[in-house]
């Protein structure tokens, strides 16, 4: 049995296994794989760059993360 990877939400949002391929310059394939292990980060950083609006219903980082991200640790 195949699980979904919280981040299928996002394809979905973002428009659709082709449309993230597009966005990305990937293949479909390498999209449906994000699908089931998650999107690389490198490649969801240029998704939230790019579609901020796909992000908005993800959860918060942790505080820890928001202070390394501020240069605070």
């Amino acid at each position: 049995m195949t699980t979904k990877h919280p981040d299928s939400d996002i394809i979905d949002a973002l428009g659709g296994t082709a449309a993230v391929a597009r966005l990305c310059g990937v293949k479909q394939p390498s999209v449906s794989d994000w699908r089931k292990d998650g999107i690389p980060r490198a490649r969801r950083m240029f998704l939230q760059a790019v579609r901020p609006d796909a992000f908005t219903d993800q959860p918060a980082p942790p505080p820890a993360a928001k202070a390394v991200e501020a240069g605070h640790v």
